[in-house]
């Protein structure tokens, strides 16, 4: 589960890099409207970050009452965040 958790962080923040990356370069748009706003400044990153780690330890306190629900929810938010973070670098491409 630690392992998953850390892939979670890891390509959530990695998103958040390559979106900025993009939405800087004109090659694309943040699809999220909640954060269309803050792209391309300092506190986006932050963000994802701090938003990233307070996720893990949401999912980890939820493993430790239903170790089933929480592996089968990371393992799917990794699968979501890793087709996006392909997504987006396939786009920089």
């Amino acid at each position: 589960m630690l392992v998953l958790l850390g892939v979670l962080v890891v390509f959530v923040v990695a998103d958040g890099l390559v979106t900025e990356f993009l939405v800087s370069g004109g090659i694309a748009r943040e699809g999220n409207p909640f954060l269309e706003s803050i792209v391309g400044q300092q506190g986006f990153i932050l963000l994802k970050v701090v938003g990233a780690v307070a996720c893990a330890f949401v999912l980890w306190d939820i493993y430790r009452r239903f170790p089933k629900l929480a592996l089968v929810s990371t393992s799917c938010f990794v699968v979501i965040y890793s087709i996006i973070v392909l997504w987006n670098l396939s786009l920089a491409l």
